[in-house]
């Protein structure tokens, strides 16, 4: 069934029907004429507001879950609360302060898109997600650090400053003097190049046999090759944190659904794709239940926004998913604020 538009609705239909969106968000349950009535808010009878509600239940906007029951939003319901009558509400001073605040820490970026998972999941009271920027830094310096006969520490710097440290297992009969072969032979290959620019280029020398390393240096860069292309495939494309707060006391009413929910969270590609539709958003795009196929079984909300680098491209997308019953207008906007200063962060 496809909703009226909210212009169609009678204004008293339409102070209705917020009043019963707004106290399902606001506590997760149905809402009755009865409390509608006393709550001064509604210059109706139970009877004449009973009436409306069953009205909006025809419309395929609200659904009352058991016979005696009063009524709460169905998906449709909130499609039509989130694009026709939803007030946001900015961030206050507190959440932006804090939001700011994560962000001036110092560290790694894979350090501070963990915290900012972990921060929307606070804020939110939901999961948080981020996906992983691509990286395709290019790479200023690469060391090859001896740990001990048969490991080293290989340090890649790049040209914004990124560093990285990877240990390599060495290969049988590596010496020092290899290893400083090895690590001038790539650095001179790598220096202003991206790591699968480099990498494709010194797979072809060496197999054609125009590089001058000896046995012993070509078996060492050919490992180190083997594993910077298996740590890239292995490195995860989204960051979730805070999948306990989804199991709040509702959940614990319908916990199939979080169940289903919580298994959907571990396919972390599939996720990704779905955050990586609203890449070309201006701002965040807000998925409810059914509107996503993902989520379709465990009844979820998705809202997400994408972050930009410092030359304003977007690089990746963050947001949070809880139940249909987020408070979206005021996670909307927290999770628009965190994407821009995500953005800052990066410079």
């Amino acid at each position: 069934m496809v909703s009226p538009p909210i212009t169609e609705l009678t204004t008293r239909a339409r102070d209705i029907f917020r009043l019963v969106v707004e106290g399902y968000l606001d506590n997760g349950q149905p809402v009755g004429s009865k409390a509608l009535a006393t709550s001064g808010m509604v210059d109706l009878s139970p009877a004449s507001i009973r009436s409306v509600l069953s009205e909006l239940e025809q419309l395929g906007l609200l659904a009352a879950p058991h016979t005696s029951a009063g009524r709460m939003p169905t998906e449709q319901g909130l499609r039509l609360f989130v694009d026709g009558i939803m007030q946001m509400a900015e961030p206050s001073p507190e959440e932006r302060a804090v939001i700011e605040q994560q962000m001036r820490e110092p560290g790694p970026i894979e350090q501070a898109l963990e915290a900012t998972s972990a921060l929307l999941s606070n804020l939110s009271g939901a999961a948080g997600m981020v996906m992983v920027p691509q990286r395709e830094s290019r790479i200023a310096q690469i060391s090859l650090v001896p740990l001990d006969e048969r490991r080293a520490l290989v340090v890649l710097v790049g040209t914004d400053g990124h560093v990285e440290n990877r240990v390599l297992d060495l290969p049988q009969g590596v010496s020092a003097g290899d290893l400083q072969q090895a690590t001038n032979y790539v650095t001179a290959r790598l220096a202003g190049r991206t790591l699968a620019e480099a990498s494709r280029d010194m797979r072809a020398e060496i197999a054609s046999g125009r590089t001058a390393l000896d046995e012993a240096g070509r078996r060492l860069v050919e490992a180190g090759l083997a594993v910077w292309s298996e740590d890239a495939a292995a490195r995860p494309v989204l960051i979730v944190r805070g999948q306990a707060k989804l199991l709040d006391e509702s959940a614990l009413t319908d916990i199939e659904r979080v169940r289903s929910l919580i298994d959907d969270l571990e396919n972390k590609q599939q996720v990704a794709q779905l955050l990586d539709s609203a890449r070309e958003a201006e701002s965040a795009r807000i998925f409810i239940g059914a509107e996503n196929r993902l989520f379709s079984l465990s009844g979820s909300s998705v809202i997400a926004a994408p972050y930009r680098n410092g030359e304003g491209k977007v690089v990746g997308v963050l947001g949070v998913i809880g139940p249909t019953r987020l408070n979206y207008a005021r996670v909307v906007p927290m999770v628009d604020f965190t994407a821009r200063s995500l953005g800052r962060r990066l410079g």
